[in-house]
């Protein structure tokens, strides 16, 4: 189930989350013969359960489960997508992880015992989630629930954190749905863009092309080169580029972005940060904040 974006609803109807600023799971734990197995799995059904061995004990939970929950990395307490790109490279030793763990933000239930609890109400989800002994495994909690929605949207603007995300209490979870029963209020612009081209500069990435499938090939949108200094993104993005002989842009380039670039297939996601568009549709201001393993190319923008 996603959540679309839109302003802060308001009313007793509503319950009202952190937005957090991680990689979506579902946890699943199966208990075959007496052994249970864990598998994580990102919205594009991915396995990353070897990414994070620090989770391994969520088989202590339940010897039958779904959980719905955000992977997160904390920085002086809020949530670093660019701290986490660098545990979502493959699989990590468990000493790695011990040195410093993710946090594994639970905020729904799918299954508990064989019985299938998404057609249930949130509240009644939540009582259930509630319910669980989360104990053994010291990296997972119960992502908080609050009633004063606006307090909330106030509160997560002042510690620098990504949004609010309201749910309507008595709405069942349609799993792969963008449902106007979860409403994403961020606290800034974002944008999901696929990555066309790259221009190199003294031997790392020093700007990203970016655009959306319009079409034939991308309408460009613009070029990012803030937020690549970390190496952990330099590394992620590099694994995932993959060259290409002619542009993928569906028109030309403006000299000044396309000067010394390369050019790749256009199918890796890279969601930004921008400050609204210019009057030629591209976008301003542009901030790298994470890369999308999770969307197909396909899913961004009007494709």
């Amino acid at each position: 189930m996603l959540a679309t974006p839109g302003a802060l609803p308001d009313g007793p109807e509503w319950l009202y989350e952190v937005m957090w600023d991680g990689m979506r799971v579902l946890a699943e734990v199966r208990t075959d013969d007496g052994v249970a197995e864990l598998r994580l799995t990102t919205r594009d059904g991915r396995d990353v359960t070897t990414y994070f061995p620090e989770l391994a004990e969520l088989v202590a939970v339940a010897p039958d489960v779904v959980l719905d929950g955000e992977i997160v990395l904390l920085e002086r307490g809020v949530p670093s997508f660019a701290a986490l790109t660098g545990r979502l490279q493959g699989a990590v030793p468990a000493a790695v992880a011990a040195a410093r763990p993710v946090t594994f933000m639970v905020f729904d239930v799918l299954r508990l015992y064989g019985v299938d609890l998404a057609g249930r109400e949130l509240v009644e989800r939540r009582a259930t989630l509630e319910r669980l002994d989360l104990s053994p495994v010291p990296v997972a909690a119960v992502s908080p629930a609050y009633t004063d929605g606006p307090a909330l949207l106030a509160a997560t603007a002042a510690q620098g954190m990504a949004g609010v995300v309201a749910k309507r209490r008595a709405d069942p979870y349609e799993a792969g749905v963008r449902s106007a029963g979860w409403v994403a209020v961020a606290h800034r612009r974002t944008a999901n863009c696929v990555v066309g081209g790259w221009v190199p500069d003294r031997g790392r990435i020093g700007a990203l092309l970016l655009g959306e499938p319009d079409g034939p090939g991308l309408r460009y949108l613009g070029r990012v080169e803030s937020g690549l200094s970390v190496d952990a993104v330099q590394r992620a993005i590099e694994l995932r580029l993959v060259p290409a002989v002619a542009p993928p842009f569906r028109d030309p380039l403006p000299r000044s972005a396309a000067n010394g670039a390369r050019w790749c297939a256009p199918v890796l996601v890279v969601e930004v940060g921008h400050q609204g568009e210019r009057s030629d549709g591209s976008l301003q201001g542009l901030v790298l904040r994470r890369v999308r393993d999770d969307l197909p190319p396909n899913a961004v923008g009007g494709a």
